[in-house]
């Protein structure tokens, strides 16, 4: 499998998460616990989406949890969800909450009062890059062939994004239109509530071009619904082969996006202790395996310190760089 781990320096430089691969804790093969309940903080078809639904099936399917059952809690840009773990935290022991860089970017941003600190940090698990997709009927096929139809209207070649203006869609199409040398905040961008209905907009001919998760794009990439005409990966990805990385068409921008889990506060220890298991042995099982391929996911892992750590260099890292760009 391959496992990612990102430095200080790449995150300076490509604004991308750094996190340490943790020992994992085995299971023996055993079920770990009776069931578990994810909260999405987005609609369906998103990146959180996939994410939780896509852990739940390996850690069922596995046989290290015996039921998984999902509930998608749109609205603040994640906001709500987060306020609902803290309001609810007493009958919330069995229930963990998937987000990603969002949460420290929208804490920033001031879109909701609270961040990463008032959560249990569980772990961080998967690495999804990002791309920017045209629909397949487009004329554009390329980055050289939008940045072309951008430049002789800006204002009328808008890009959508499942997340808030100063979100992180926001954020990765002005880094790639930042580093192809236009102007960052000249990017006229169009915010929606989740991928599944920034896609929509796509499709419908509302909006140009879309700024979302990697693993989003490859299912409608791979049913001839969509395009893939950039992706923020060093190399090609194998889930979708065919689709040109930023950095041989020439624009110098490297993004994964980190997604991982989180309870309420005052978990105990106890029943921290048993979903980092779990989550740890998930890695080793051909389920998990199954799942990563099949969206183009990076393996990263961290729990616990090693999770707050990085956090809190996120923070200060993304706190700077948004303000560099004017999103602060």
């Amino acid at each position: 499998m391959t496992t990612l781990k990102l430095g200080r320096r790449a995150l300076i430089a490509t604004a991308v998460a750094t996190l340490g691969l943790g020992t994992p804790a085995f299971a023996d093969g055993h079920q770990v616990l009776d069931e578990i309940h994810f909260i999405i903080p987005g609609g369906a078809g998103g990146g959180w989406d996939g994410t939780a639904r896509g852990t739940g099936e390996a850690l069922t399917e596995s046989g290290l949890v015996g039921t998984a059952s999902y509930e998608n809690m749109s609205g603040g840009g994640g906001g709500v969800a987060i306020g609902y773990m803290i309001e609810n935290a007493e009958s919330l022991e069995g229930t963990l909450m998937v987000n990603s860089t969002p949460i420290v970017i929208r804490s920033l941003t001031g879109v909701f009062p609270h961040n990463f600190r008032d959560l249990t940090l569980v772990a961080g698990t998967i690495g999804d890059y990002a791309a920017i997709v045209v629909p397949a009927g487009s004329d554009i096929s390329s980055m050289e062939d939008f940045l072309a139809v951008y430049d002789a209207d800006p204002a009328g070649t808008p890009i959508g994004g499942g997340s808030v203006p100063g979100g992180m869609d926001h954020l990765v199409a002005a880094m790639v239109m930042e580093a192809s040398g236009r102007d960052a905040l000249g990017v006229n961008y169009i915010p929606y509530d989740a991928g599944g209905t920034a896609m929509a907009a796509l499709l419908s001919g509302e909006i140009k071009a879309l700024s979302t998760g990697f693993s989003e794009a490859v299912d409608l990439a791979n049913q001839g619904e969509v395009k893939i005409i950039g992706v923020t990966s060093e190399d090609r990805v194998d889930a979708a082969p065919e689709a040109m990385t930023m950095m041989e068409q020439g624009i110098d921008t490297f993004f994964v996006n980190w997604r991982g889990f989180f309870g309420a506060p005052g978990m105990s220890d106890e029943k921290l202790a048993e979903y980092q298991t779990a989550i740890a042995a998930m890695y080793e099982t051909e389920e998990w395996e199954t799942v990563r391929a099949r969206n183009g996911w990076v393996n990263i892992h961290n729990s616990g310190d090693e999770f707050r750590t990085f956090l809190e260099e996120q923070e200060t890292v993304i706190g700077d760089l948004m303000t560099k760009l004017g999103f602060l």
